[in-house]
């Protein structure tokens, strides 16, 4: 094990921690390591909404690049955040054991949820959080918020609006969930949300096997799963889509949605098969959405952003 495993992240709090977390799970099983950050476009460009920057995998393609470059020999990232397809070279190399994957609403004040039924102002910087939200509650405005977990908190409050929403995981794991939250169960999380990848390079048989020791199975099928329903519809970073896959006593349950950019029209489909049954039922499922309707609101989709 003479190697040193260079692993690469990105620099926010949150990445260093979960870059930090493989780190010690590598370093217990023997393994010599050191980290490298590196600083996405992601995080260099905060004054647009992710869908006008129109690259996938913003948060993702700098450290392919410090990969395919030889500077980093495997990459941390939040799941949700990789493209569906991996650049050329570059394999999942483990999924970790998922923590939360709902969304939470951090608002201002004693509010409750039952007062969010009166028109106010929330913020998110994600299409799928908004147009849920907006199919939830038709007359809320939503304003855009991008940044860190860590500058985006700061925003909402320093901002009137009424609170912004998160992903549980992600404040949880670097301890900033607020007292102040109510965890939006009827909101469909992102594909993936919740799970940490490690990328690696498919030539690296040694970070290879290094990583695989770290995978998680349930994790691995859950997320195959969500990111076949995503790549399916072609969802990318740009459409509304929600899918989380649970699975139970052997059984896959799933539950997915694509929703218009105003939340207007909702397209929803619930299924549960055994595990055994699980090759392609996430773009199955997707086809089923696809087939009824579904192609023409991605279309529609298309033309707006």
């Amino acid at each position: 094990m003479a190697k040193t495993i260079r692993i690469g992240t990105r620099d926010s709090e949150l990445a260093l921690w979960q870059a930090h977390t493989v780190q010690d799970q590598l370093n217990k099983l023997g393994y010599k390591t050191e980290l490298v950050s590196v600083k996405s476009t992601g995080d260099l460009i905060l004054d647009k909404p992710l869908y006008e920057l129109g690259i996938t995998g913003i948060f993702t393609k700098t450290l392919d690049v410090a990969m395919i470059n030889g500077t980093v020999d495997i990459a941390v990232h939040s799941m949700k955040d990789v493209p569906t397809q991996l650049p050329k070279g570059i394999l999942q190399g483990a999924v970790l054991p998922r923590a939360a994957q709902e969304d939470i609403f951090v608002f201002k004040g004693e509010k409750t949820e039952a007062a969010f039924e009166d028109a106010t102002t929330i913020a998110t910087g994600s299409l799928r959080r908004k147009a849920q939200w907006l199919h939830k509650y038709p007359k809320h405005q939503v304003v855009d918020l991008r940044g860190n977990v860590n500058t985006r908190l700061q925003k909402v409050a320093d901002n009137d609006w009424a609170g912004a929403i998160f992903a549980k995981a992600g404040l949880e794991r670097i301890n900033l969930k607020p007292e102040n939250h109510i965890v939006l169960d009827w909101m469909i999380p992102a594909p993936a949300q919740g799970a940490m990848v490690i990328a690696v390079m498919q030539e690296d048989s040694f970070c290879r096997e290094a990583c695989a020791k770290l995978n998680d199975k349930n994790a691995e099928l859950a997320t195959r799963v969500e990111r076949e329903f995503l790549r399916k519809l072609e969802g990318g970073c740009t459409a509304p889509i929600g899918a989380y896959a649970e699975i139970k006593d052997e059984h896959i349950h799933f539950h997915g949605a694509l929703f218009s950019l105003d939340g207007s029209q909702k397209m929803e489909i619930e299924e549960t098969i055994p595990v055994r049954e699980s090759q392609d039922f996430g773009a199955l499922c997707a086809l089923k959405i696809l087939e009824s309707g579904g192609r023409e609101l991605m279309e529609t989709i298309k033309k707006e952003l």
